[in-house]
């Protein structure tokens, strides 16, 4: 497999700074939804690097850094959870790809977004499906969202100690939902997630 092949193929086209985007949180019952985007340098591979899902969260936390510094620019970005009750989840992770896209030190002039939809964004683009499987910059883009959202998750923790967001990161495990049904939610949990819960 070859890890660049997509990068390969937007520069062959001409583009000159190529950008991975993914996403974390989609599914979760609390907390925001977090995007970035990564601009390596042509031809860069990083050692360990895979897609976020399949490395341990010591390994994630590991390559954190190494990515940081050696992509030639990154960005990471937020839609609250008031935007997602506002404008639902698939809008609201649309919202942080874009502003992970803007907030781009050096102007990416091509985006390859995991998944199957594109973010109004104004440069040209193309979606990977499991594009975290199949591109380095994505896959990289996949671990700095992951690690900025988890860590977020640990602040959470902290405040609001009877959740357990340390361990399930505001997903809906069976911890989780008997937590909020005993103590309601908290101001970090997504309302129109938890109707099902209700019922």
């Amino acid at each position: 497999m070859d890890w660049l092949e997509f990068e390969k193929e937007a520069l062959a086209k001409g583009y000159k700074a190529v950008c991975g985007v993914d996403e974390a949180g989609r599914g979760p019952l609390a907390g925001p939804v977090c995007a970035a985007a990564v601009i390596l340098p042509e031809g860069v591979i990083i050692d360990g690097v895979n897609d976020s899902k399949k490395l341990s969260e010591k390994k994630r936390e590991s390559l954190f850094d190494v990515i940081r510094e050696q992509a030639l620019s990154y960005s990471i970005a937020y839609a609250t959870v008031d935007e997602i009750e506002e404008i639902n989840i698939l809008n609201a992770t649309m919202l942080a790809m874009r502003r992970a896209i803007d907030g781009l030190e050096i102007k990416a002039d091509y985006a390859m977004i995991d998944g199957n939809k594109i973010p109004p964004i104004d440069i040209d683009a193309e979606c990977i499906v499991k594009g975290d499987a199949k591109s380095m910059s994505i896959a990289c883009a996949s671990i700095l969202a992951k690690v900025s959202r988890d860590r977020l998750l640990y602040k959470y923790a902290e405040e609001y100690p009877m959740y357990g967001f340390d361990k399930h990161k505001g997903y809906g495990t069976k911890v989780h939902r008997e937590a909020i049904l005993k103590y309601g939610p908290c101001p970090y949990h997504r309302k129109s997630f938890l109707k099902k819960l209700y019922k």
